[in-house]
């Protein structure tokens, strides 16, 4: 399975933070957004990745990131010119999907919890399907909503309704079989005119292959669309990072804790970030031997 990091747009809510740089970039605590959904790929298993940004901030991610291989992963990147909406990315990412299965995460999706690496595998393992992940929020009307019948069956997904019919959402995050390029390039681009990723989801709920898999509670999900919801971010990450001293999203211990990279190499991209709290981190990391849960 191959992996697509969303990470175009404006985030014109964001201005001004985001006149000058992507919000992908903006930090979260100790590191820049974008890790978090790189992390998930990892735990997931992926190795192959493509980011998707804009003219602009894709050399921007060249420099973050290489080509991946310090990581012991493929890192490669897309260019998207215009906004086309979430589904755009299987057009965009055709070629490098090719015969392959496909999860696609947006850049700006931090998610949490224990036990997520083996959901995340338990998706991968589906190969003729798609899964989703829902979750229960207060205020379900920004969001794609997910409908039940009274077994737990799946009915309907709907964008951003004005009358929810549930309190449970469509996350961020998404795993397809390799038919989802061909779905993405006849869905009809909605009001707004974007191809909409609840269009191609819908279409896998008439074709039966739908699975949702729900997080309860013990998961955290974050989409830092908004200003409070970075400051949101940001002060999870930092309670959680500093009452247990182990880093969520740390990018080099997963790829470390997975067999991609050795000790060595993990000193290596430590001492890069010498005289910081992370370049530390990976130090004791690689000196205790302590793993991923």
């Amino acid at each position: 399975m191959k992996g697509i990091i969303l990470a175009g747009g404006k985030a014109t809510r964001l201005y001004p933070a985001t006149k000058v740089t992507c919000k992908q970039l903006l930090p979260i605590f100790d590191k820049p957004l974008i890790y978090y959904p790189l992390s998930v790929l990892l735990l997931s298993g992926i190795r192959d990745i493509l980011i998707i940004s804009t003219p602009l901030d894709t050399p921007t991610f060249e420099r973050l990131f290489g080509d991946g291989s310090q990581y012991g992963i493929n890192i490669s990147y897309k260019v998207q010119n215009t906004p086309r909406g979430l589904a755009d990315a299987f057009i965009v990412g055709k070629e490098f999907i090719g015969s392959d299965n496909v999860c696609l995460i947006l850049g700006d999706n931090i998610f949490h919890g224990r036990g997520l690496s083996k959901i995340l595998e338990k998706a991968v393992s589906s190969t003729d399907t798609a899964t989703i992940f829902g979750y229960y929020v207060k205020d379900p009307r920004s969001f794609g909503v997910i409908e039940f019948d009274s077994t737990g069956k799946v009915i309907s997904l709907e964008e951003k309704p004005k009358n929810p019919k549930s309190n449970y959402i469509a996350t961020g995050l998404y795993f397809f079989d390799n038919r989802v390029s061909d779905i993405a390039s006849i869905v009809n681009p909605s009001e707004r005119g974007e191809l909409e990723i609840i269009s191609v989801i819908n279409e896998y709920l008439k074709l039966g292959k739908l699975n949702v898999e729900i997080l309860g509670r013990g998961f955290t999900w974050i989409d830092t669309g908004s200003s409070e919801s970075l400051v949101d971010a940001t002060n999870y990450i930092k309670i959680i990072e500093e009452r247990q001293g182990l880093k969520i999203g740390c990018i080099e211990e997963i790829a470390y804790s997975k067999g991609y990279i050795d000790k060595k190499q993990v000193e290596i991209l430590a001492k890069e970030m010498s005289g910081s709290n992370y370049g530390n981190y990976l130090l004791n990391v690689i000196k205790t031997n302590q793993s991923i849960t």
